[in-house]
C-alpha cells in the first residue's frame, strides 16, 4: 500500500507528442444505475481523482434503459443492438472488477488507475494493476 500511495501521489504525468497525457489517480466515486442524458440510460458513472487530488475527470457508459425508453419503428437502433450494448458494458465492468481484485463496484473506490487525456478531454482509463 505504501508504494501504491507513493506512486499515485508523486508520479508525474506522462505527456506525449500528440498532446496525449497519461495521469495516475484513483477512482473517487463509482455508481451503477440510471444515468446519462436526461436520466434515460442504465449504466455506470465514474469520477476520477488525478494528480493526488489536484484535478479530476468524469466518465460514464450506458445504454437507453428498457423501462424508460421504448423501441418504436422510428428508432435508429434495434432492440438487438441495445441488448448487445448492455452485455458488452457489463462484460467491461466484470473485467474491471477482476483486474481490481474486488467483487462489487463500491469496492472500486480508491483503486489506483491510469487515465489517458487528449488535451483536457478524457480518452480512456485502466486499473493500475502494477501496484495492486
Amino acid at each position: 500500500i505504501e508504494l501504491r500511495d507513493y506512486l499515485i501521489n508523486n508520479y508525474p504525468s506522462e505527456k506525449k507528442m500528440n498532446n496525449e497525457e497519461r495521469v495516475l489517480g484513483r477512482i473517487k466515486n463509482i455508481s451503477f444505475g440510471i444515468t446519462g442524458y436526461n436520466d434515460m440510460m442504465l449504466g455506470y458513472s465514474i469520477e476520477f481523482s488525478l494528480d493526488g487530488g489536484s484535478r479530476g475527470v468524469f466518465t460514464s457508459e450506458g445504454f437507453l434503459d428498457y423501462n424508460r425508453v421504448k423501441h418504436s419503428e422510428h428508432c435508429k437502433w434495434t432492440e438487438e443492438e441495445r441488448d448487445i450494448g448492455m452485455v458488452d458494458m457489463l462484460k467491461k465492468l466484470s473485467d474491471v472488477l477482476k483486474l481490481a481484485k474486488v467483487d462489487t463496484i463500491d469496492k472500486l473506490k480508491n483503486i489506483p488507475v491510469e487515465v489517458t487525456l487528449e488535451g483536457n478531454t478524457f480518452k480512456s482509463w485502466r486499473v493500475l494493476t502494477e501496484v495492486l
